[in-house]
């Protein structure tokens, strides 16, 4: 091990010593070490198919993402539109109404009813007073009371009693 440590120097008179030295130092270094073992960096095909598997599952994720936001986008459009008919018909109500109020008015009415209808006012001529009798009373007589309606009676005037 201490060879292999050691530097060597080229000169041209001790060219055939060097190689010597150097079949020397291989023939001392163990056998696993005289062995280089060189990694190769090619892409097994396991890695290859692992890559090609995560790249559909993100482009299927990123699919996924653009497809909820379009989704997300439409229900919103369609959510303000609903909203801008919700608005259209509460002014149309608004307007509706304050109409229909316009039209029951007193003034309306008679118009309608003397123009359409052909009514017409009401003369005082045209009134009859009645008159009733006030005179005439109708008494019913009080009815008697059940066996039932007796005992409870009794019972009641008793608990009045105590309680004073």
């Amino acid at each position: 091990m201490a060879e292999s440590n050691a530097a060597y120097y080229y000169e041209e008179s001790e060219n055939d010593d060097f190689r010597e030295e150097i079949r020397t130092e291989a023939e001392t270094v163990p056998e696993a070490r005289r062995n280089i073992q060189v990694r190769h960096n090619e892409a097994r095909s396991g890695s290859v198919l692992s890559i090609v598997l995560i790249s559909l599952v993100a482009a299927a994720l990123l699919g996924s993402v653009i497809y909820t936001l379009d989704r997300r986008n439409t229900v919103y459009n369609r959510v303000a539109d609903l909203n801008r008919q919700l608005k259209l018909a509460e002014a149309e109500n608004v307007r509706l109404q304050s109409e229909l109020e316009s039209k029951m008015s007193a003034k309306n009415v008679e118009d309608y009813a003397e123009n359409v209808l052909g009514m017409k006012k009401m003369d005082s001529s045209q009134v009859k007073y009645i008159k009733i009798q006030t005179d005439d009373v109708v008494n019913i007589p009080e009815q008697e009371k059940g066996v039932i309606a007796k005992v409870k009676g009794f019972f009641d005037d008793c608990v009045e009693y105590f309680r004073g």
